[in-house]
């Protein structure tokens, strides 16, 4: 079975899902998917944070874990759907890259909902941490990026042929049609820089902003609740 890695570029309620395969060099983009990672019909489900600067903290807290629950619930049948799906096309898909922010660590919740700044910081965080769960979910490992360090990591890993790769990304959208945004390039290259270190051994002091992968781990979701 030919290795692929899925990648996703998240916003508030969904994220863009592109999942990548790289044979001898040539890059193939082999699902797409706007990936809904709130129930419809449900009040507040896609601003959650905003919704839950207008209640009581104990009310809030109620409101966001359950809105948590639904959502990690839905990025774990989307990304399983995927997953499943490519491995019915001969892919198996060996790890998931997620774009992430500036990384800013968030304060108690309380502190959260009295700034607007704040807010939607964290409902940034709620909607990567609900497809980092998914992930893991599925015994797939998660990659960070901080979007502004993804060049420097696709330069890292690819070397001289990361003008290429860019090349490839960018002009891809003429042959796979739309859509074929920021959201979808970034989100692909995120999963190939995957790929690649899936396919050689990663020396020990790689993995960080400095290295080839630019890993974080996601603040867990519990913690944001906390008064």
């Amino acid at each position: 079975m030919k290795r692929a890695t899925i990648g996703v570029r998240m916003h508030s309620g969904w994220g863009a899902l592109v999942a990548v395969s790289n044979s001898a060099g040539t890059v193939e983009v082999i699902a797409r998917r706007r990936v809904a990672v709130t129930t419809p019909g449900t009040p507040g489900a896609n601003q959650p944070y905003h919704f839950a600067e207008n209640l009581e903290l104990p009310e809030a807290e109620t409101f966001l874990g359950n809105c948590f629950a639904a959502s990690k619930r839905l990025a774990f049948e989307a990304v399983r759907d995927v997953v499943g799906e490519l491995h019915g096309r001969q892919y198996r898909v060996v790890g998931s890259a997620i774009l992430l922010a500036s990384g800013r660590p968030l304060p108690p919740l309380s502190k959260i909902l009295a700034s607007h700044a704040l807010i939607h910081a964290a409902e940034g965080e709620f909607f990567r941490e609900a497809f980092l769960k998914a992930c893991e979910g599925l015994d797939l490992s998660v990659t960070g990026f901080r979007e502004r360090n993804l060049e420097k990591c696709v330069q890292t890993t690819f070397g001289k042929a990361a003008t290429r790769m860019w090349q490839q990304i960018s002009t891809l959208g003429r042959s796979l049609g739309p859509p074929w945004t920021k959201d979808q390039k970034t989100a692909a290259l995120a999963a190939l820089v995957v790929l690649a270190n899936k396919q050689k051994v990663i020396p020990a002091n790689s993995r960080t902003e400095k290295g080839s992968t630019s890993e974080k781990k996601l603040r867990p979701f519990s913690s944001l609740g906390k008064p």
